[in-house]
């Protein structure tokens, strides 16, 4: 019989206020301000903000920036017992990363209506053929994550 997995809630705001963190140090950059850092056994191993625009690379998320990150420093492509804290809902690119890198629980701070797949457009992590559960929570320090973005894109338009 397979045991619970106990999770450990109490760094969580502290682990998000990282991730936000990153998002300012993208938007200081002229990108969108999202941020991610991945979690394993209490400690930071990998951080990223989105950086498409400067990489020149589509798939530069903040997601994949932080797992690339931590998958280098580990020297394995698998994440098991991590956590992902990432500033907005992950896209379905960034999805699909989390379930291949094995990445335990995905903990989110604002929704994303247009594109977010893990509930505002689908239920990616909730799909029958993936062959990795990830635990996805959502809403934490979500209104000073959305402010972030509200005032990013406020002051892009002038």
């Amino acid at each position: 019989m397979k045991r619970p997995q106990i999770i450990d809630r109490s760094r969580d705001e502290h682990f998000m206020r990282e991730a936000l963190a990153q998002a300012r140090l993208g938007a200081e950059r002229g990108e969108v301000p999202v941020g991610a850092v991945l979690v394993q056994d209490g400690e930071i191993v990998g951080r990223g903000f989105n950086c498409p625009i400067s990489r020149s690379d589509p798939s530069a998320h903040a997601e994949m920036v932080a797992i690339r990150a931590a998958a280098e420093m580990a020297r394995n492509y698998r994440l098991p017992g991590s956590t992902l804290y990432v500033t907005l809902e992950p896209c379905s690119m960034c999805a699909g990363l989390i379930v291949h890198a094995r990445i335990a629980r995905v903990v989110y701070a604002a929704s994303e209506p247009r594109a977010g797949a893990a509930v505002s457009q689908g239920r990616f992590f909730e799909q029958g053929f993936l062959n990795h559960r990830v635990l996805v929570e959502g809403g934490l320090l979500a209104e000073e994550s959305g402010a972030l973005l509200k005032e990013f894109f406020k002051a892009r338009r002038g």
